[in-house]
Parts: structure tokens; C-alpha cells; sequence
């Protein structure tokens, strides 16, 4: 145990400098993607009945004029030191574009993993403890039929019941969370519960999966024997051993459940990255859709490092691998 311990932190540096390459890698191709789609930006930026005088000298400007290679280069030196470029149509920078719309996105992000976290982890524990009953077995039809609904019909089915219909909730948009904390959560309720439903489910059948098998366990009927109590079998008994399967499923997930946020924010009229990203693709603003596809590339790498770091601290064996 004491040598896995030491080996955590080389662990760790040779993950983060995997994860390094990976982030370069995911711009690169992000960059010669957008490079290669159809379409001229100087065109969008002159408009359709500009001279072709004009359209080369936005070219130049931008410097589309360069060889790709020298693009990428001078791209990948901005990207270093944060500038990920300008809006072809407000001409603001990317990065305010991006960090004005941050809040809402973080906000929504953050209930929908509370929301994801409480449903599935409960559920999932109770199913595995109450197997094979009732409860256990109209359970998975439902998380089976909810994980396989997208987001924005779910969004459109909770905002016409429960807002529509109930007016419980409001139908749209978005408060501050600073400004006021209670009314801000009650416009998070229901795009939360939008964007970690498919997620919950999932979480719950893995988590029931993962508990199910180490309750079969030897030590666990043992403990049983020894009249350890439910709560004390399940949480010091089963949690750690039970967790891996478990911390896997909530980091992949975690990445999809920011996209699912995004998807949640067009269907609830939130001013998030989800609407940024509508506008820009609908005015096909290539340099917003760029800096956003990279945020998404470093938000995945970045939770898949997360992930294989908790492992190791999960089971420290892992550093040795």
C-alpha cells in the first residue's frame, strides 16, 4: 500500500501530460475541420453583393490568404496565450463571448449533477438492496424508457406539465444566482431535472449493478451474520468497493451532461453556451464555433483525468499500473 501511495504522484504527472497531448490533438483537428468546411468567411463578413476586391482584403485581414500551415501555427500561439480569436459578427472576443455566458451554463451544469447524483446514487442502492421486487422491477422499465428520451423532449414535456399547466415553475429564462440565490433556483428546477434525467437513469442502473455484485460477496453475507445494520453494510461495506464501476459511469457522463445542459437552455430560453452555440452555427460564425468546440475538447479531457486521478485515490494498486 505504502509503494502505491508513492506512486501516485508520477501517476498523476503521467496522466496530465497524457491528457496534454490529447487537448493539442482534439485543437488541431478542431482547427483543420472548420478549415476545411465549405463556405468563405469573408463572404459571410462583406455579404453576398460585395466586390471580389473587398472579399480579398477581409482574406488577408484574416489571414485566410496564408498557407494552412502557417494558419494552424499562428491559431495554435493564440490559443497558448487565451486568445481563442473574434466574433466574424459582433467582433467581440470569443473569450468574453464565451465567459458572459458561462454562469447560466455552470448553473444549470451544477443542479442537473445534484439532481443526477440524488436520483440515480438513491435509486441505484435501493434497487440493489430490494432486488428482483416490485419496486426493483417497474424501477428499471422506467429508467429504461427515460434514458432513451432526449433532453429537449423532456424539457418540452416537464415545461408544458409542470409550468404550462400547473404554473409551478416558470416556463423560461434565467436569474443571476448572486442577485437572488432562491429565485434563481426555482428557474433551475426543471431544466436541471431535463438535462440529468437520462443521466440519473443510467447512474441508477450502474450503481444497482455494482451494489448487486458486492452484495453477493462473502464479507457482505459475514457482516450480515454479525448483525451489522443496513445503513453501516451499504455505506462502509459496500460504497468503496462498489465505486469504481461507479465513478467510471458519472465521468463519462459528466462532459454529456454539460452538452445536455446546452440542449436544456435552447428548450428553457437560458442564455447559456447552448444558445451562443445555436447563434453561431445558425450564422455560421466560425471562429465562436472554433473557441466553443475547443472549451468542449478540454471540458472532456478534463473530466477523464479527474476520473482516472479518483481512481487512483479510490484504489491506490492503480498507481503501480
Amino acid at each position: 500500500m505504502l509503494n502505491a501511495l508513492s506512486g501516485l504522484p508520477s501517476f498523476a504527472l503521467r496522466r496530465i501530460a497524457g491528457a496534454a497531448v490529447t487537448t493539442l490533438a482534439a485543437c488541431i483537428l478542431v482547427f483543420l475541420f472548420l478549415a476545411l468546411v465549405p463556405g468563405d468567411p469573408a463572404t459571410i463578413i462583406a455579404g453576398d453583393t460585395a466586390t471580389e476586391a473587398a472579399k480579398a482584403a477581409i482574406r488577408t485581414e484574416l489571414g485566410l490568404d496564408l498557407p494552412l500551415t502557417d494558419r494552424l501555427r499562428t491559431w495554435l500561439v493564440l490559443l497558448a496565450h487565451g486568445d481563442l480569436g473574434s466574433s466574424l459578427y459582433s467582433h467581440a472576443p470569443v473569450v468574453t463571448l464565451i465567459s458572459q455566458r458561462l454562469e447560466p451554463t455552470l448553473a444549470l451544469a451544477s443542479m442537473a449533477l445534484v439532481w443526477a447524483l440524488a436520483i440515480g446514487l438513491t435509486t441505484g442502492i435501493l434497487t440493489a438492496w430490494y432486488a428482483e421486487g416490485n419496486i426493483d422491477r417497474v424501477w428499471m422499465m422506467i429508467t429504461a424508457a427515460a434514458y432513451s428520451m432526449p433532453v429537449f423532449f423532456i424539457g418540452y414535456l416537464l415545461s408544458f406539465a409542470l409550468s404550462v399547466r400547473l404554473g409551478l415553475f416558470p416556463v423560461q429564462g434565467f436569474k443571476p444566482v448572486g442577485n437572488a440565490p432562491l429565485e434563481a433556483l426555482h428557474h433551475l428546477i426543471l431544466p436541471g431535472i431535463a438535462a440529468s434525467l437520462p443521466i440519473a437513469c443510467l447512474l441508477s442502473r450502474v450503481t444497482r449493478s455494482s451494489f448487486l455484485e458486492v452484495l453477493r460477496e462473502d464479507f457482505v453475507r459475514t457482516a450480515r451474520a454479525k448483525g451489522v445494520r443496513p445503513v453501516g453494510l451499504l455505506l462502509h461495506h459496500c460504497a468503496r468497493n462498489a465505486a469504481l464501476p461507479i465513478v467510471t459511469t458519472i465521468g463519462s457522463t459528466l462532459a454529456i451532461l454539460i452538452e445536455g445542459a446546452v440542449f436544456a437552455e435552447v428548450v428553457f430560453n437560458i442564455p447559456g453556451i447552448g444558445s451562443l452555440t445555436a447563434d453561431a452555427i445558425r450564422n455560421r460564425d466560425y471562429p465562436v464555433i472554433q473557441g466553443l468546440l475547443v472549451v468542449f475538447a478540454v471540458v472532456h479531457v478534463g473530466v477523464n483525468l479527474l476520473v482516472d486521478v479518483t481512481y487512483s485515490l479510490i484504489d491506490p494498486r492503480i498507481a503501480l499500473r
